[in-house]
């Protein structure tokens, strides 16, 4: 079962996921907060080249299976044309309304 992007507690994870899922790299940047961050599997990345390769250049979709935390913690299968499909957790520390930092990996 999945929880419908609509749906997600969090407003600005909404707008991360809904962006991320729309491949609108306009209305990803802006759910992020200048100078965000991120991780993957605990390692720190590079977020605009992450981005590019494991989102925009390989249509990665999200669909979310759970949340907890106030809706700042997902668990979601993750799929994109480079890797096929995975279940991932996604971590966001969110300030103002955006996207601060997010810390994702498998599940």
């Amino acid at each position: 079962m999945t929880i419908p992007v609509h749906q997600l507690t969090d407003p600005a994870v909404r707008a991360f996921v809904t962006a991320l899922n729309a491949n609108d790299e306009e209305a990803f940047r802006e759910a992020l907060t200048p100078g965000a961050t991120m991780s993957d599997d605990g390692s720190e990345r590079d977020l605009a080249a992450w981005t590019e390769k494991e989102v925009f250049s390989s249509r990665g979709h999200m669909e979310v299976e759970s949340e907890k935390g106030d809706g700042r913690d997902l668990v979601a299968r993750f799929r994109n044309d480079a890797w096929g499909e995975m279940r991932t957790r996604w971590r966001f520390t969110v300030e103002g309304g955006r996207i601060a930092r997010f810390e994702t990996g498998q599940a």
